[in-house]
């Protein structure tokens, strides 16, 4: 009995006779506030404990011998899909012209709608009756060996299609300005297919998958080669001279996509105000792997951008295009998801309901000995 007395007197919370509580119009009016705080400070902690929250750390990006993947979905309403050709470039040296696989070229009319999809380019035509090289026309199973006219680097040297010698031409640094001249471009339609697509437009997507070194990717008229260490294109001569290089932005991406990544280029778009000419984008990519709650890491990339438009009227005159140019942020940025404990939430609602219980208190008591301290002044003036 002694022990259990001791144990009695060590009570932090002694009771008081229920004939002793003074209840007020204000406690209640408190009791009913505090109370909806503490409800709205519950739900918003529940919701903080449920819903995960992403912590940032940054790191320097020591990563290297990486590839790019370079996800994009781009229209031109008024350049055909014969004419516009996708290259890549870096500075490693690594060189890319008139990429075809993974990307998907759609030919619209003037109102944006489909006419046509494929993967190939120009040149799917199969010659029937093809040219030989020194003269006449195959007719008893002779193997073909088509003319290169005049770029052959050996006397074995062959060009069976027109884009064969259209590469011919560009590693002899030629422009190929003469289609109508070329038997094999004649046979499969080249200049018939140019013609006919001459007022359309053409959306592009795909992806490009490059070094992980400073670079760009650009859409031009033409076919692109190197004369003199010189980039330029292959401008066909029965083309206009101005090319509109109008465009938008549908999707651009670099790797894959992660919760909450905002594309800054998605949906953007240019119209052509003036002359023809190149419009660049300028573009810091900086390095990003996403952690989930799970413990799944994405690893991708983030990235800001700058516009310019380089007039071609000016000398020298820059060739028609959008260019994408990219670097790279030295800087790895590093998203964590994570839950609050159950610990961590058991002590945040201890700490609402204690805290919110004890400052409506002290509000209580100051009205109700604020209010006791008048009626005693009012009686005093009274008796006086």
């Amino acid at each position: 009995m002694e022990i259990l007395n001791k144990l009695k007197n060590l009570d932090a919370y002694p009771k008081i006779n229920e004939d002793f509580y003074s209840r007020t119009l204000s406690g209640g009016l408190i009791t009913i506030i505090s109370s909806i705080i503490m409800l709205l400070l519950f739900i918003s902690e529940a919701r903080l404990y449920i819903y995960s929250e992403t912590e940032t750390k940054l790191i320097v990006d020591t990563s290297r011998g990486e590839r790019l993947r370079i996800n994009f979905d781009i229209t031109f309403p008024s350049l055909s899909c014969s004419l516009v050709s996708v290259d890549t470039m870096d500075i490693s040296g690594e060189q890319h012209y008139d990429i075809r696989h993974d990307i998907i070229k759609k030919r619209l009319d003037h109102s944006g709608n489909v006419i046509e999809s494929r993967q190939d380019g120009i040149g799917a035509t199969k010659i029937e009756r093809p040219l030989q090289r020194h003269g006449g026309r195959l007719e008893h199973n002779e193997t073909y060996c088509g003319s290169c006219y005049g770029a052959e680097v050996s006397d074995d040297d062959c060009c069976n299609s027109c884009e064969e010698v259209r590469e011919a031409y560009q590693k002899k640094g030629w422009a190929l300005t003469n289609p109508d001249l070329i038997d094999q471009c004649t046979r499969e339609g080249f200049i018939e297919r140019i013609k006919e697509e001459e007022g359309e437009g053409c959306n592009i997507h795909g992806f490009l998958d490059v070094n992980k070194v400073a670079g760009n990717f650009h859409f031009v008229p033409g076919k692109s080669f190197h004369k003199s260490n010189i980039h330029v294109h292959d401008l066909l001569t029965f083309q206009a001279e101005s090319y509109d290089i109008s465009h938008k932005i549908n999707k651009l991406s670099f790797g894959k996509e992660f919760p909450g990544v905002i594309n800054p280029l998605d949906g953007a778009q240019w119209t052509r105000q003036a002359s023809s000419g190149m419009y660049q984008y300028f573009i810091k990519v900086v390095p990003t792997i996403y952690t989930d709650i799970r413990g799944r890491k994405i690893h991708s990339n983030q990235f800001s951008v700058t516009e310019h438009f380089k007039d071609g009227n000016v000398y020298p005159k820059p060739p028609p295009g959008v260019f994408f140019f990219y670097d790279f942020s030295p800087i790895k940025v590093i998203f964590t998801e994570e839950n609050k404990s159950l610990l961590h939430f058991l002590t945040n609602l201890c700490a609402i309901v204690g805290g919110v219980f004890t400052v409506s208190g002290i509000i209580d008591a100051f009205i109700y000995h604020g209010q006791r301290a008048i009626k005693k002044k009012m009686e005093l003036g009274k008796y006086r």
